[in-house]
C-alpha cells in the first residue's frame, strides 16, 4: 500500500485515478510515499526518508524546494498545460481590461447608486472619462511560446491583432502549434520596440526575475501596457509605477497583487485568478496524479522540474531505478554493481538534467535487497528501488 498525503483540497476526479487496493490518501499521513500540492508552501517541511515523490497540481513550483528534494532522491512533478486554456481566457480578459477601462467605470457606476432619476444623464455625462482604445489592428508581444503563450497568441490573432513571440528554447509541439502569421522574433528587443501590448509566459527563473525593469521600459513604445500572468517577480515594481506615473507605460495588468500595486492608478490587480475554474483544477489533479502514480509503479518520469524524463516499457522480470547524480562513470559503476552480483540486464534507459540524472534497468531475473543496498551505497547514488 502506497500513502499519499494531500496538503491542499484535491479534485475528487483527480483521487478517483488512485487504485483504493494500492494507495490511500489523506491529509495527516505520517510518512508518505508521495505527496499531492497545489499551493501549500513545502519549503519548511521537513522530508521523511520514505517520500518518493511530489506532484504539483499546477505549472509553477516556487513553493516546492526543488534542490533540497533532487538531493533526497525525492522527484518534483508539475502540469505544464492542465491549466493553459483558463489562464489563456483570463489573458484575453487582461486585454481588454488593459484598454478599455471597464474596472474603473464599474467603480465609477457605482457611485451613481443613489442618484435616482439622475442615473442616465450622469452616465452619458460621465462615460468620456473611460475611453479606451481597440485591440484590433493593435501588435501584441507575448514573450514565451509555452502551452499558454502559443494559445494566447493565436487567440490575439483571431482578434484582429499582429502579433509578436519571442522563445529562444521554442519546443517543436509549440512551433506546430502556432499559427502561421504569428512572427517569431530572435532577439527580445523587437517585442519591446514594436508592440503596443506585452504579455509576459515565461517561468520565474534568476535570468527571468525583474525583466520588465527601467531599461527594458525605456525601451517600449509610450504608453505600452504591460500584462503578467506568469509570475509576480517578472515586473521590477518600482520602476513599473515610475513608468506609469510617467506614461511611459499605460496600463498594468497583472494577477499577482502587492501591496505598492494595489489601488494604484492604471494598475489593475487580479487575485491570482488565473487557473482559478472548476475544469483547470480538475485537469491539473488528473495530470499531476498519474504522473505521480506511474512513476511509483513504473518508475516512469514525465514532467519532472528537477529530474529528466525517462520512459520505457517493462519488459525485464524486476525494475531497478536509480537517481544519481550527474558525474562521470556513474552509469559504469551502477552497472558493474548489477553485474557482480550476477544480474543480466534485458533493458536500459538513461538520461541527466542538469546535475541530475535518472537510470532505469530491466532485469532478466528478481532483484533483491542486496543489489539495492549495493547500489544506494554507491558514492553519486541518492536512492534505488526495485519494482516487481
Amino acid at each position: 500500500m502506497y500513502n499519499v498525503q494531500l496538503m491542499n483540497k484535491i479534485s475528487a476526479n483527480g483521487l478517483s485515478r488512485l487504485p483504493a487496493d494500492t494507495f490511500g490518501y489523506g491529509d495527516s499521513i505520517a510518512n508518505p510515499d508521495a505527496i499531492l500540492v497545489r499551493s501549500a508552501d513545502l519549503h519548511s517541511m521537513e522530508f521523511n526518508p520514505e517520500l518518493l515523490c511530489i506532484a504539483r497540481a499546477g505549472a509553477g513550483v516556487n513553493n516546492i524546494p526543488l534542490d533540497r528534494a533532487a538531493e533526497a532522491g525525492i522527484v518534483v512533478f508539475n502540469t505544464p498545460g492542465a491549466n493553459a486554456n483558463a489562464v489563456k481566457e483570463l489573458v484575453l480578459a487582461g486585454l481588454f481590461l488593459s484598454s478599455r477601462k471597464v474596472a474603473e467605470g464599474i467603480e465609477w457606476a457605482k457611485t451613481l447608486k443613489d442618484k435616482g432619476d439622475e442615473v442616465g444623464k450622469l452616465v452619458e455625462k460621465g462615460k468620456g472619462q473611460f475611453v479606451g482604445p481597440e485591440i484590433q489592428g493593435k501588435t501584441l508581444g507575448v514573450i514565451g511560446l509555452g502551452a499558454i503563450g502559443v494559445l494566447v497568441a493565436n487567440a490575439a490573432e483571431k482578434l484582429g491583432m499582429k502579433v509578436l513571440g519571442y522563445d529562444p528554447y521554442l519546443s517543436v509541439a509549440a512551433a506546430w502549434s502556432v499559427s502561421r502569421s504569428i512572427r517569431h522574433c530572435t532577439d527580445l528587443n523587437e517585442i519591446y520596440e514594436s508592440c503596443d501590448y506585452i504579455t509576459i509566459h515565461v517561468p520565474a527563473t534568476p535570468t527571468t526575475t525583474g525583466m520588465i525593469n527601467k531599461d527594458s521600459l525605456s525601451k517600449m513604445k509610450d504608453g505600452v501596457r504591460i500584462l503578467n500572468f506568469a509570475r509576480g517577480t517578472l515586473v521590477n515594481t518600482a520602476d513599473m509605477l515610475e513608468a506609469l506615473a510617467s506614461g511611459k507605460a499605460a496600463k498594468y495588468i497583472t494577477d499577482f497583487p502587492d501591496a505598492d500595486l494595489i489601488g494604484v492608478e492604471n494598475v489593475v490587480a487580479l487575485p491570482h485568478l488565473g487557473a482559478s475554474t472548476p475544469e483547470s483544477e480538475e485537469n491539473c489533479a488528473v495530470m499531476a496524479v498519474d504522473e505521480l502514480r506511474e512513476y511509483i509503479e513504473s518508475g516512469n518520469i514525465k514532467n519532472s522540474v528537477n529530474f529528466p524524463a525517462v520512459s520505457m516499457p517493462f519488459t525485464g522480470k524486476s525494475r531497478i531505478c536509480v537517481l544519481h547524480k550527474n558525474l562521470p562513470n556513474t552509469v559504469s559503476s551502477i552497472t558493474s554493481a548489477i553485474s557482480d552480483l550476477n544480474h543480466n540486464i534485458a533493458n536500459m534507459q538513461n538520461a541527466s538534467r542538469g546535475d541530475w540524472a535518472y537510470t532505469m534497468i530491466d532485469l532478466d531475473d528478481m532483484a533483491d535487497d542486496e543489489l539495492v543496498n549495493t547500489l544506494s551505497a554507491l558514492s553519486n547514488v541518492v536512492r534505488a528501488r526495485i519494482i516487481r
